[in-house]
């Protein structure tokens, strides 16, 4: 099962990789011919806008798995472990909740344009819509995960970290330490 995971995220980035090309191209391609011909694409700024939306979404699943997300966990330092323990949880169950209003709602507006076509394209506004259930399910699986394995036991939440405190941090101590990506399981 953890293969399979791995493989899923591993066609994830290829995605996110395959739309900032796709993105590159339709941009940059429209500038030259804009400057160079004195044309252009038409469709091209829509299409990379709806690449953009979907390579932000697809991405931020990716970060919420790896758990690079920046944030502040100082407070959670310094609680006991069983404090520490119901922050989280109180955390995730708001995340949770907070992920299932972006279900909800892209749900609800990928039904209402479904039928909507996007003026330059013609491609059906539900797949720009349809990028917040591609963030919002899937990240609503991993929080319930990632509760699960607190609750458990299986992540010990004195070691791991949950946050990622800046930016080169995350570049310097990419595996230096435990985090819910990889996290430190008890026996």
């Amino acid at each position: 099962m953890v293969r399979i995971i791995e493989f899923c995220f591993l066609i994830l980035k290829a995605a996110i990789a395959l739309l900032l090309a796709g993105m590159v191209v339709l941009v940059f391609g429209n500038v030259v011919l804009r400057y160079a011909l004195n044309t252009g694409i038409t469709y091209s700024e829509e299409l990379s806008r709806i690449f953009f939306i979907w390579l932000t979404f697809l991405g931020a699943v990716v970060a919420m798995r790896e758990h690079a997300h920046l944030g502040v966990d100082s407070l959670l330092r310094r609680l006991p472990p069983n404090g520490a323990k119901v922050a989280i949880l109180c955390g995730q169950a708001l995340m949770l909740g907070a992920t299932w209003l972006m279900i909800s709602g892209s749900w609800t507006q990928t039904v209402i344009n479904l039928h909507v076509a996007a003026p330059a394209t013609g491609i059906s506004m539900g797949l720009f819509y349809g990028a917040g259930l591609a963030f919002g399910i899937p990240a609503f699986l991993i929080i319930l995960w990632d509760m699960f394995c607190i609750l458990t036991g299986r992540i010990d939440v004195t070691t791991t970290e949950f946050v990622r405190d800046n930016e080169d941090q995350a570049v310097l101590d990419d595996h230096s330490a435990p985090s819910l990506a990889h996290p430190t399981v008890k026996s």
